[in-house]
């Protein structure tokens, strides 16, 4: 009796014991792959252009990530060659130099590789603009900036920068 049982059950119950473990998987694997972190956004980025490298730190307040501008290209007969933040709407902070702002804040986690919520700050215009940042899967970061909606922006992509970061212009 225990062998036709067994010859009648066992695949049942055999069946149910890999849908456990199918269901448990399905389950478990998602958790953890959401508890593991993703790729950090840290370090140093060279700008689309080559212009700029920016330094993403986490900033000090809060559980987010910032950025400062550590170099910048200053093109020769630049009206501005000192690089001071010439644009901004208050006028006490025009005579502050662009070496070392920090001009992204904010950014928050919205996934394993991407921040949302940031703000990035535009010296060029003096605007400030909503923003988030992702890391593609070639190891490239990809930084949108935008009025409203992220439809309405426009985005670059940087790339890591691993050689010694240059001194700013009048330094």
């Amino acid at each position: 009796m225990v062998s036709i049982m067994r010859k009648w059950w066992g695949p049942i119950v055999g069946r149910g014991r890999i849908w456990l473990r199918g269901a448990w998987l399905a389950v478990a694997v998602p958790l953890v792959a959401a508890a593991a972190p993703g790729a950090s956004p840290a370090g140093q980025w060279l700008t689309e252009d080559n212009s700029g490298v920016v330094e993403i730190f986490r900033c000090a307040s809060e559980d987010a990530w910032c950025g400062r501008l550590a170099w910048f290209r200053v093109d020769p007969g630049d009206p501005n060659p000192q690089g001071l933040d010439l644009r901004n709407p208050d006028p006490a902070r025009r005579d502050r130099s662009l070496c070392g702002m920090t001009f992204m804040s904010g950014f928050r986690p919205a996934g394993p590789d991407s921040w949302d919520d940031g703000f990035v700050y535009n010296p060029d215009n003096g605007k400030t603009y909503h923003a988030t940042m992702a890391l593609q899967p070639d190891g490239r970061l990809r930084l949108r900036g935008y009025i409203g909606v992220p439809l309405l922006g426009e985005s670059q992509v940087w790339t890591r920068f691993t050689r010694a970061v240059p001194s700013c212009p009048g330094r």
